[in-house]
């Protein structure tokens, strides 16, 4: 006796789901062909050389390669778990990006908002290219910026200085780094961030707020009924794309602006790999501490997705 085929939710089997899929597939083949180069570029470039994280179980040595290193298995974690350097890496680290995303993520949400109320299209162009603009500026460029106006000749500090009568040392005094570090990233990125919001929101129905007028809704009341409900899902998967890059600080910008005197607020794990790594040739070490950087941010990737999924129904996967 044929046994019959097991039947879903809605009547459709197992087998007829899978026939529909590659139905779906041989009739938009075109489709999978366009897709295919991005495919491969990415197995090739970032899939491929994962081979390299061997080294970080290893006592790699370039005359031996990857393949004759000794094996070493998990003491470069241990050695780096347990120095005395771990801790306060690992929480300016955690500080820099908890604190960049909770004052910079709300920030591109409210300039789309805002830009979203303004209606001459000539005035709303150019505040898009002021805020846009920063965004292309290099890191180099704006740390250099950075170290004009912060200097203690600079003209922040002539005009600190008219009123106090001494100058503050902004580049020097840890205590400022990670808001100097912070505010200047929302200044350069914020703009650019929202762009998809503002894109999102042209897909409002203008005949809600028109509704939403008549009966006596005010602008706010507007914005968070209409508008905050059509980025939601945009802003669901944004956050927790920005969760599971919490670990990945931004190397350029910490490196640049570190100086001698504030290292104990901008050595994160990022410039700790580059000087271990690189600069002292450690290869194994560097390749062990960017594993568990690596591996922290994908915990956190799968936690923020979960937690948003159940909270708010998105899902990045």
């Amino acid at each position: 006796m044929k046994q019959k085929p097991s039947r879903g939710k809605g009547g459709k089997s197992r087998i007829d789901k899978k026939e529909s899929k590659w139905a779906y597939i041989k009739k938009n083949y075109v489709l999978y062909l366009f897709l295919l180069p991005a495919v491969l570029l990415v197995f090739i470039f970032n899939y491929i050389p994962m081979y390299g994280v061997l080294i970080a179980f290893q006592d790699f040595s370039v005359t031996k390669g990857i393949f004759g290193s000794d094996w070493v298995g998990l003491d470069h974690f241990r050695s780096f778990l347990t120095s005395p350097n771990f801790i306060r890496i690992f929480m300016n680290t955690i500080k820099l990006s908890v604190y960049g995303l909770i004052i910079g993520f709300p920030v591109p949400i409210i300039l789309a908002l805002m830009l979203n109320q303004v209606r001459r299209m000539n005035i709303k162009k150019n505040i898009q290219l002021v805020i846009y603009a920063p965004h292309f500026i290099s890191t180099v460029v704006i740390v250099g910026m950075l170290f004009i106006f912060l200097s203690p000749a600079g003209p922040i500090n002539a005009l600190i200085t008219q009123f106090t009568g001494n100058p503050v040392s902004f580049l020097s005094d840890p205590a400022y780094f990670r808001t100097i570090f912070i505010t200047s990233g929302i200044w350069q990125g914020a703009g650019f961030s929202s762009i998809v919001y503002v894109a999102a929101l042209s897909n409002a129905d203008p005949q809600l707020h028109d509704a939403a007028t008549l009966d006596g809704a005010s602008l706010l009341q507007r914005i968070w009924h209409i508008d905050v409900q059509v980025i939601k899902p945009i802003m669901a998967v944004l956050f927790i794309l920005a969760i599971g890059g919490i670990m990945g600080v931004g190397f350029e910008k910490a490196y640049l602006l570190q100086t001698d005197m504030n290292i104990p607020a901008s050595e994160i794990i990022d410039t700790y790999v580059y000087k271990r790594g690189l600069l002292a040739g450690d290869w194994s070490f560097g390749a062990a501490v960017g594993l568990f950087n690596t591996v922290i941010g994908l915990i956190l990737l799968v936690i923020a997705n979960t937690v948003v999924k159940r909270l708010n129904g998105e899902t990045l996967y």
